[in-house]
C-alpha cells in the first residue's frame, strides 16, 4: 500500500508516467478501505489465521488478498485514460480487464451504473455487491475495485480472485455468532466467484499477469514498458511505511 501511495505521489508530481502495477501478497492479508471501520474486523481471528491486516489509501470494503492478483493504476488526472469523473475512468479501466478475462476464456458482464443503498454501502465485504461498471461473470462479482483521487492524480486498486474459497474472508470478520458468520459465507459464495470456478481449471498468477498486461495494452491502445520503481519512489515507500502504514494510528483510525 505504501508503494502504491508513493506511485500516486510520483504521478501527481509529474515524476513518473501512468503505471500499471501487478502484485501478490505473502502472507495472506486483509485490506480495509480507507473509510472502513476497523470494528468490522476480528483481530484475534486474524492472528489465529496468520493473516496480516492493512488499511488501503483507496476506498471500498474489506478484501482478502490471497490466491489472487492485485492491480493498481496510477496516472495524472489530465491523462486521457482517466480524464472525467470516477465512473468514466472506471469504464475505461474495465475495458482493459474485460480484454484480459476474454484472453483467459472467461465470459463476463459489466455491471451497469447503479446507486447502492446505504445498507449496501455499509456491507463489510467488497465482493458481496458489485458497484457501477465492475465486472461480473455468470451474475457473480469477479473483480473488486476502488479509486482514490488526490492532488491531481488517481490511484485505482483492484483484486482478481484466482482460486480458493471466496468466502474465506468471513473467517476474519466480526460477527455476533458463528451462525451469522456461516450465513454470510454462504451468501458470498452465491454472489462472488473466482477464475478457477468459472473455468473449472486453475489459472496461474503468471498467466493472469500476462492476460492483464495484454488486456490493458489492447483496450487502451498503449504499450507498457516493464520497469522497477525509481530510487525516489522506493525511498518514499520506506518513509510511508515508517510514518504511516506500520502504525495503529492509521490502521485502526476508525473504530
Amino acid at each position: 500500500m505504501a508503494m502504491d501511495e508513493a506511485l500516486l505521489e510520483s504521478s501527481s508530481n509529474g515524476d513518473s508516467p501512468p503505471t500499471l502495477r501487478l502484485y501478490a501478497w505473502s502472507p495472506p492479508c486483509l485490506s480495509m478501505g480507507s473509510a472502513q471501520p476497523s470494528s468490522q474486523i476480528d483481530l484475534h481471528l486474524l492472528q489465529d489465521l496468520g493473516w496480516d491486516i492493512v488499511r488501503r489509501p483507496s476506498g471500498g470494503r474489506a478484501i482478502l488478498h490471497t490466491d489472487e492478483l492485485t492491480y493498481s493504476v496510477t496516472a495524472p488526472l489530465d491523462h486521457p485514460h482517466v480524464a472525467g469523473g470516477v465512473l468514466e475512468s472506471y469504464k475505461k479501466f474495465s475495458q482493459g480487464l474485460v480484454q484480459a478475462l476474454t484472453l483467459l476464456g472467461v465470459k463476463i458482464e459489466i455491471q451497469p451504473e447503479v446507486k447502492l443503498t446505504h445498507s449496501e454501502r455499509e456491507q463489510p465485504i467488497c465482493f458481496e455487491i458489485p458497484s457501477s461498471y465492475e465486472i461480473t461473470a455468470g451474475g457473480k462479482k469477479l473483480i473488486g475495485s476502488a479509486q482514490l483521487r488526490r492532488a491531481g492524480a488517481v490511484l485505482q486498486h483492484g483484486s482478481l480472485p484466482l482460486s480458493g474459497d471466496i468466502a474465506r474472508i468471513c473467517q476474519g470478520l466480526s460477527f455476533p455468532d458463528n451462525a451469522l458468520r456461516q450465513a454470510a459465507a454462504e451468501r458470498l459464495r452465491i454472489r462472488a466467484t473466482t477464475i478457477e470456478q468459472l473455468l473449472n481449471q486453475p489459472v496461474t498468477w503468471d498467466e493472469a499477469v500476462h492476460a492483464v498486461t495484454a488486456g490493458f495494452q489492447s483496450a487502451l491502445g498503449i504499450t507498457l514498458d516493464q520497469q522497477t520503481p525509481s530510487k525516489g519512489e522506493m525511498q518514499r515507500t520506506e518513509t510511508l511505511i515508517k510514518e504511516k502504514y506500520e502504525h495503529d494510528a492509521w490502521t485502526y483510525r476508525l473504530s
